[in-house]
This record gives C-alpha cells, structure tokens and sequence, in this order.
C-alpha cells in the first residue's frame, strides 16, 4: 500500500505512515441505499472503525514520566544494593573505611570496586526496566503508563526488545548534547522526538482510550 499524502509505501495494519505520519484508509464501507434503516457504517481505516489520530507525547508530559520512573529505579536499586552489600560481606569493609584518614592501596581499590558494582547495578536495572516495559504488551515503563503513553515504532506498531534496548541506549547519545538539547528535541521535532528516539526509529504517542 502506498500513503494518500505523500507516496511512500507503508506496510499493511499500519495505522499512520511512518515517513508522514498521516492516517490513511484501507477499506470504506459500500455505500448503502438511503432508505436502509439504521445509522450510515463508519469507514474503516486500517482495519479499525474509524481513522486514527496520531497523538504524540509532547516534551513536559515524557519528563514527567521520566522523573517517576527515576523515582521508582532508585527505590529499586536501593533495594538491590543493600542486601547485596551484606551478602557479599561488603559492609564490613565499609565500616571499617574512614574517609578522613589517608587511604592505602586496599582502600583506594574497595572504594573503587564499590563504586563498579553500584554503576553495573544501575546499568543493568536501568536497561532490563525500560527495554522490558517498552516491548511488554504494555509498550510503557510505569511511569508512560501512569500517564497514558506508549513507544511504539514509525507505523504506529509494538517494538521488540532490540529496538527498546537500542533506545535505552541511544540515550548516552543524547546525554552528549550540551544543554539536553538532545531531550529538548521532544518538544519541537514534527514527531515529538528526541534524539534517542530518531536514532531507533521510535515514537511516544498518548494512548487513545
């Protein structure tokens, strides 16, 4: 099939085209006689009862819903951390570690490898909440979710794990830009993209109810 708007091809059960976004019919419903009873038959876009509209998630609503998810991966990570550090016998090196005394070379590489074990604890939780969520059938970590959003690919369709994950990832990208002018792009692109969400060929749109 090709869009009505600007030509492209598009895939079939696409909602809207990925190059414009535009919604475009599959099938409309015969015409029937006027003098048949009952309501006229709604046209039938991509085989749903009437024409889609794309939505997308504008910049202050996924900030939003990144600070609830932050707030929920911190609670998560303490969570994590603590009894790892009393299983793995870390906290007795701890309690022995006084920051106001010069340290040798075994405090210079406990501290180190606290700090390793903490950034992998993070990495990890980070990257398995967000690929997971986003290409669960939700399509929405909690936070997305509590808002009413979804990530879903350029044709409007659920995403797989890979390209979850290549967004989660993307994100280091974006934390590149001075100014956050990465995340920034949300609010102004034509699709309400950031550069994370460019780079996977992703979208965040508001869930139509």
């Amino acid at each position: 099939m090709y869009c009505t708007k600007c030509g492209s091809s598009v895939s079939d059960g696409a909602a809207f085209c990925s190059n414009c976004g535009q919604a475009f019919p599959l099938a409309t419903a015969p015409q029937r006689s006027i003098l048949a009873a009952g309501p006229a038959p709604q046209p039938v876009y991509a085989g749903v009862a009437a024409s889609p509209r794309v939505d997308y998630a504008g910049f202050w609503l996924r900030l939003l819903a990144l600070i609830i998810d932050n707030a929920i991966l911190g609670l998560g990570f303490v969570l994590v951390l603590i009894p790892l550090v009393f299983l793995t016998g870390l906290h007795k090196l701890l309690e022995d570690f006084h920051p106001d005394e010069d340290m040798n070379n075994v405090g210079i590489v406990m501290l180190v490898g606290i700090l390793l074990l903490a950034a992998t604890i993070s990495l990890i939780l980070t990257w398995l909440y967000h690929a997971l969520m986003e290409s669960s059938d939700w399509q929405a970590t909690l936070g997305k979710r509590v808002l009413g959003l979804v990530v879903t690919d350029m044709a409007g369709q659920r995403v797989s794990f890979g390209r979850s994950s290549g967004r989660h990832f993307g994100k280091m990208i974006t934390n590149l830009i001075p100014a956050f002018l990465g995340y920034i792009m949300a609010g102004f692109t034509d699709k309400r993209q950031a550069l994370h969400d460019m780079l996977s060929g992703c979208l965040v749109l508001r869930r139509n109810n």
